[in-house]
């Protein structure tokens, strides 16, 4: 059995970089002799992983992720010649598709297995035949966050199992502060949340239409009041500027960070949300959204339009498989579509209350903690299998009692 175990890493993402530090802290706790590297963010490098490249820095969602190409190819062509100059063990890669799927090829190719974490969705890619043939040769595990997936590349031919979602681990592990969200909501009649992104880009192209549409419900709403929750400190110059040049009129409060974002969901009588992660915590904590994206039009057209095969494209509507919000991606023309949605929500009563309903009747079923070591575990008994190590003391092995 080998004295130390090493785990080659790839993150591109500043929320895969979390997920895999949660990870690796929860595989450290069973054998504290492992040691891992490779493609790492700010959280990974906390966790104590080793880092060869951040990929994190400036990440980029759906198609403005081919904007990077030139970075990830330099990328792959670093890690080729670390799998030629060193030994490792196994290799754990999360999410990022297009970073990791090359990133997995390479690591199988140089006899490692491949563990996958937030499996690719090629439910949502089309054609699905020759995408899942990829995952297929290019990995040994999937590890997938939602419970409809599991069976999906089962049926392809993929070892895959169903780990849960890592967000309701600090989800359900940090309650909100209520005392906080009562004074946001004061006397606004109705409260609004504004929650742009955590993506630079992603703020510059939906933040404007979202100040927009909250102009619009101002005027009808002369006793609204809004928030916007800037995802961390290093946005706040972006929300700003947002704000000052298109929100100076509206009564309008700037918040910061996961507390505050908590505590404005909680408070908000209607959220007007960026497409991502975000709005699964939305709909946990069972407030009625619209989710916005806007991407370039023509890039959308002349390529994703092509690829794109699932109905719904917002995380409550493939969850429920309907339409539980509006949601109006990967592009708008007018926010006038978004005013009258909005509208539409907040003068139809008992409407809100039964948004709410609905997303509780979609999240309560999948809200449960324990990701992060149920991957670990898997991660675990691939070693095991390969007798790299020892199986972990019964009592401390993660990964018992999952969600199914």
């Amino acid at each position: 059995m080998a004295a130390t175990v090493r785990i080659l890493v790839s993150v591109a993402e500043q929320s895969a970089d979390e997920h895999a530090a949660a990870m690796i802290g929860q595989f450290a706790k069973l054998y504290p002799q492992a040691e891992f590297t490779g493609l790492a963010g700010p959280a990974l490098r906390q966790a104590g992983c080793g880092c060869i490249h951040d990929m994190t820095a400036r990440s980029a969602m759906a198609l403005a992720a081919f904007r990077r190409i030139p970075e990830g190819w330099a990328v792959l062509r670093r890690l080729k010649a670390l799998l030629a100059s060193e030994q490792f063990d196994a290799a754990v890669v999360v999410d990022s598709p297009a970073l990791n799927l090359p990133v997995a090829r390479l690591c199988r190719r140089a006899g490692l297995p491949v563990l996958y974490y937030i499996a690719p969705q090629t439910w949502a890619w089309g054609p699905r035949g020759w995408r899942n043939r990829r995952v297929k040769r290019s990995v040994d595990r999937l590890a997938c966050i939602w419970p409809f997936e599991e069976e999906y590349f089962r049926r392809a031919g993929i070892r895959a199992d169903y780990v849960g979602h890592p967000s309701f681990d600090h989800l359900i592990a940090e309650p909100v502060d209520q005392a906080a969200a009562l004074k946001l909501k004061s006397d606004a009649t109705p409260l609004i949340a504004l929650l742009p992104g955590s993506r630079r880009h992603v703020i510059e192209e939906v933040l404007p239409g979202q100040l927009a549409v909250a102009a619009a419900l101002h005027t009808r709403y002369p006793r609204a009041a809004f928030m916007v929750v800037a995802a961390h400190e290093e946005l706040l110059a972006s929300v700003d500027a947002a704000v000052e040049s298109l929100g100076r009129a509206l009564p309008l409060r700037i918040l910061c960070g996961p507390a505050d974002r908590a505590a404005a969901i909680v408070a908000a009588d209607l959220a007007l949300v960026a497409s991502g992660t975000v709005t699964l915590e939305v709909a946990y904590r069972a407030t009625p959204m619209l989710v916005m994206y806007n991407t370039n039009r023509w890039t959308y057209r002349l390529v994703g339009r092509w690829l794109i095969s699932t109905p719904h494209l917002s995380i409550p509507n493939i969850l429920a498989g309907r339409r539980i919000v509006p949601e109006f991606m990967p592009y708008y023309r007018s926010v006038d579509p978004i005013i009258a949605a909005a509208v539409e929500w907040l003068s139809t009563p008992g409407k809100l209350a039964r948004i709410r309903q609905d997303l509780e009747d979609v999240v309560r079923p999948i809200a449960k903690a324990g990701a992060a070591a149920r991957v670990a575990g898997i991660l675990a008994e691939m070693l095991v299998e390969r007798g790299v190590i020892e199986p972990a003391a019964p009592a401390a092995r993660p990964g018992k009692g999952g969600p199914r």
